[in-house]
C-alpha cells in the first residue's frame, strides 16, 4: 500500500505472499520494512525492505542497496515464552485434569459440565500448556492465518505459541468461523493448530454453535461469497463448559438447584445432539471439597503432563506417518480406526454391553475407541485393553444421564 508521501505502509498476510512466491519460484521480494519480518519467515526467500518509493528507486538504479531481511523461524519457536498458567494452581478437580491430559495427548475435544465456581475456566486455560510445542510447519500455518487476519502483535513475526482463543458467547457465526467483505478468518481458523475455548456453551446462539460441525468434523471451513470462496485452515481442540442448567446447581449433590425437569432439559437442549456427538469427552464438574482448597497437597504439574502428552504423540506421529490429514488419534477415521482400534474379543464384549444399556450412537462408539486408544498410548501399551474401553466409557457423561 503506498501513501501519497510515498511511503509504503504494512499489509496483511505478508507471509501469504510470499509462500506463494517461493511456490512459483519467485525468490526475491520487496516489501513494505514493517511487513520484512514477518515475510522472511518464509524459508529460501530474499526479502528487502523499503520504507518508502524513494529507497526502491535508489536500489534499482544502482544507488544504496535495500536492507535485507533475516529472520531464525527456528530460533523464534525456541524462544518461546510459557504463559505461566500452572496446572499445580487447580486443587483437587483430578479426574478433569486427567480428562485434559487425554484430550491433549489425542486431540479430543472436551465438554466441562459443573456449577459456576467449580474451576471449568481455570482448567480449560491451562490446557493449551500441555499441548506439544508447535512444529515449523504448524507454526506457519498459524501464523499465515493471523497475518491475512490482522492479528499479528507488533515485533512478533511468527505464532511460536499454541494460541488460546476465547470467543464471547455474543459472537455471530460470522465472528466464529469467518466471513465479512473481504472474507477475513473468525474465531475458529485463528485457533488453528491450538484451543478454541467456548465458556457458557448453552448461551450461544445455537444457529451459532451448528456451523461448528464441518471444522470439528473436517478440520477447515469453506465459505461461499459473491464472487469468492475461501477456504481457511481449522484444526482445532475444542473445549467447552457451561452449567448444566439455568441456576447451575442441578447435580451438584445438594437440594439449591430449585430448576424443573423440563427447564433442565429446555436448557440443555440449547445444544445440538449432532455437536455433542462430535464432542469426544464429556465430564461432570462437581466444586472442590473445603479440604483440597486448604490442604497443602500438590497434584501434576503442567511440566509433568506435558511430558506425559509429549510420549503418547511421539506414538502417534510414528503411527500416521505418511497419513494424509490425520496427526493424531482424535483425527482418525473409519479406515484408521479399522487399522489401529481392532479391539479384542473381551474389549467387544464389554463395548456390546455399553452399547445395548446406553443406546450409543455409531459416532459415539468410533469416539469411544479413539479415547481409549489414546489412554493405552499414554501407557505405552500396544492394543487396546478393557480397563482402556472402560476409563473411556467413564468420561462419556451426557450418554448415560438421561435428561
Amino acid at each position: 500500500e503506498l501513501g501519497l508521501d510515498g511511503s509504503l505502509r504494512p499489509i496483511r498476510g505478508a507471509l501469504s505472499v510470499a509462500a506463494e512466491c517461493a511456490k512459483a519460484g519467485i525468490l526475491t521480494l520487496v516489501v513494505p520494512s514493517a511487513s520484512a519480518a514477518e515475510a522472511s519467515v518464509v524459508p529460501g526467500m530474499t526479502i528487502l525492505s523499503a520504507a518508502n518509493l524513494g529507497d526502491i528507486i535508489t536500489h534499482f538504479n544502482g544507488g544504496r542497496s535495500l536492507e535485507r531481511g533475516v529472520v531464525d523461524p527456528d530460533e523464534l519457536l525456541r524462544g518461546n515464552v510459557s504463559d505461566g498458567l500452572d496446572m499445580r494452581d487447580v486443587r483437587g478437580q483430578e479426574v478433569a485434569k486427567r480428562v485434559l491430559e487425554i484430550a491433549a495427548a489425542g486431540s479430543h475435544n472436551v465438554l466441562f459440565l459443573g456449577p459456576p465456581g467449580s474451576g471449568k475456566t481455570m482448567l480449560a486455560r491451562r490446557l493449551a500448556g500441555i499441548l506439544p510445542p508447535l512444529t515449523l510447519d504448524e507454526a506457519l500455518e498459524s501464523t499465515r492465518v493471523h497475518s491475512v487476519a490482522g492479528t499479528l502483535t507488533s515485533g512478533a513475526p511468527l505464532v511460536s505459541q499454541r494460541p488460546f482463543r476465547a470467543p464471547h458467547h455474543t459472537v455471530s457465526d460470522a465472528g466464529l468461523v469467518g466471513g465479512g467483505s473481504p472474507i477475513r478468518p473468525g474465531e475458529v481458523s485463528l485457533a488453528h493448530n491450538g484451543v478454541l475455548f467456548l465458556d457458557e456453551l448453552a448461551e450461544f446462539r445455537r444457529n451459532v454453535l451448528d456451523v461448528l460441525r464441518q471444522p470439528l468434523e473436517a478440520g477447515f471451513i469453506h465459505l461461499s461469497r459473491a464472487g469468492s470462496a475461501v477456504r481457511f485452515p481449522a484444526r482445532i481442540l475444542l473445549v467447552a463448559a457451561m452449567n448444566p442448567c439455568p441456576c447451575g446447581l442441578w447435580g451438584d449433590g445438594t437440594d439449591r438447584c430449585l430448576c424443573d425437569p423440563t427447564a433442565v432439559q429446555r436448557y440443555m437442549g440449547r445444544v445440538s445432539g449432532p455437536l455433542i456427538d462430535r464432542i469426544d469427552l464429556h465430564l461432570q464438574v462437581l466444586r472442590v471439597p473445603f479440604e483440597c482448597l486448604s490442604g497443602d497437597g500438590e497434584g501434576s504439574s503442567t511440566a509433568q503432563i506435558k511430558e506425559c502428552v509429549a510420549s503418547a504423540r511421539r506414538l502417534q506421529e510414528a503411527r500416521f506417518d505418511g497419513v494424509k490429514e490425520v496427526h493424531a488419534n482424535g483425527q482418525m477415521r473409519a479406515s484408521d480406526l479399522r487399522r489401529w482400534c481392532r479391539p479384542s474379543r473381551a474389549v467387544t464384549q464389554l463395548l456390546q454391553r455399553a452399547v445395548d444399556r446406553v443406546g450409543l450412537s455409531a459416532r459415539s462408539y468410533h469416539r469411544i475407541l479413539k479415547v481409549a486408544r489414546t489412554i493405552a498410548d499414554l501407557e505405552g501399551a500396544e492394543e487396546i485393553r478393557c480397563r482402556d474401553v472402560a476409563e473411556a466409557l467413564q468420561y462419556r457423561y451426557l450418554d448415560r444421564v438421561r435428561w
